[in-house]
């Protein structure tokens, strides 16, 4: 048998209650459309606003401070809707004013009226960002949270089987939790497929694009037979101006080692040979995509045997402002010899470090190897 929770006002108090037409009035009132909330917030704010005013005045400016008017303003700001966070700052107006007049101007200085001004700023663009967005108090920033993480949890490579390495780097500008690099990957079976992007632009300009292209891209990896001709579609159909993106797309059989590259405008994917001991560069190439209707890619197959590797990055590793992107690739191959000494597991994290020294980009970087 199912329990219902007791009712908060007692049913004789109720009954007695619901005989006076007034407070019928005003619970009807308080209940009546689909702003009752932001309604219910803006009376009882603004009922607290000049209580504070009150007390402060006839009371104690000690106990009941006016800069307690800030904490409210800022509660508006993360709360009301525009309008009535408008008339909540005029309660405050109120409020200041009636102090003014009772304890004198002293006691509403220059520094407070600054400090509740420049609230009153923040409040009001906090208020309008929400409006835009549709949401209330810090939803907006849980939902971009959720958003990163995502986007994250997404960057992680399928766990592959004991006799195969992986490892991400992945380094946004500035220090941010969003960048216009990101991966997106699947296995089915022993088949692995690994697509690394690149979207114009760094840090968190560039994040929004990211956020959205990665459920795009991640839904149509190994769902279509041509990968990044598929992408290219659909960016092709999408309003110009929105700037260039690159890729590359690795289909590897973890069972025998072969693999297939194709890459649109991306950095060219470099091979470690444990037989020669030295890095080779890989022949795919094709153009940026969303420039062409039809993309045409050149791809670059091969084996990968025992202690070989494959290595994708973006071109924050080898781009640096005044530099021939062709040196920084051999600066990126000389540094890459310490991944063999150190392991490529543990030199992955150093590379990315020294390669992204000294400028500011995105940059990412994938390592897969056969021990």
């Amino acid at each position: 048998m199912s329990s219902r929770p007791a009712p908060l006002i007692p049913p004789r108090l109720r009954a007695i209650l619901v005989r006076v037409p007034f407070l019928v009035r005003i619970v009807r009132f308080l209940r009546r459309g689909p702003l009752a909330r932001d309604r219910n917030l803006l009376i009882t704010l603004s009922a607290l606003t000049l209580l504070l005013g009150a007390l402060a005045a006839r009371v104690s400016a000690e106990w009941f401070s006016p800069s307690l008017l800030i904490l409210v303003t800022l509660v508006g700001g993360l709360q009301l809707r525009l309008r009535s966070l408008a008339v909540l700052i005029g309660a405050v107006g109120v409020a200041l004013a009636y102090i003014a007049a009772v304890l004198g101007f002293r006691s509403v200085g220059p520094g407070l009226l600054v400090t509740i001004g420049f609230t009153t700023v923040l409040a009001f663009l906090m208020a309008r960002t929400r409006g835009k967005l549709g949401v209330q108090g810090l939803r907006g920033d849980a939902m971009l949270l959720e958003l990163r993480d995502r986007l994250k949890r997404q960057g992680d490579l399928p766990a592959l089987p004991k006799d195969w390495g992986r490892r991400v780097v992945l380094k946004q500008a500035g220090g941010s939790s969003f960048g216009g690099d990101f991966l997106v990957s699947t296995r089915h079976g022993s088949i692995l497929e690994v697509a690394l992007v690149d979207v114009s632009g760094k840090g968190v300009d560039a994040g929004t694009r990211a956020l959205m292209l990665s459920g795009t891209f991640g839904g149509l990896l190994g769902s279509v037979e041509s990968f990044l001709p598929a992408c290219n579609a659909y960016l092709h159909r999408q309003p110009e101006g929105e700037g260039f993106v690159t890729a590359v797309h690795l289909r590897l059989d973890l069972a025998t080692g072969a693999y297939e590259i194709t890459s649109a405008g991306h950095p060219p994917v470099v091979k470690f040979d444990a037989g020669t001991g030295t890095w080779q560069v890989s022949a795919a190439k094709g153009v940026v995509l969303g420039v062409v209707p039809d993309l045409h890619c050149e791809p670059d197959s091969g084996v990968l045997h025992k202690g070989d590797a494959l290595m994708l990055y973006t071109d924050g590793l080898i781009e640096q402002p005044g530099r021939d992107i062709d040196s920084g690739l051999d600066r990126l191959l000389g540094e890459a010899e310490r991944l063999v000494p150190s392991g490529f597991h543990d030199g992955a994290g150093p590379l990315v470090n020294s390669m992204s020294a000294g400028h500011n980009d995105d940059c990412a970087l994938i390592l897969i190897w056969r021990p």
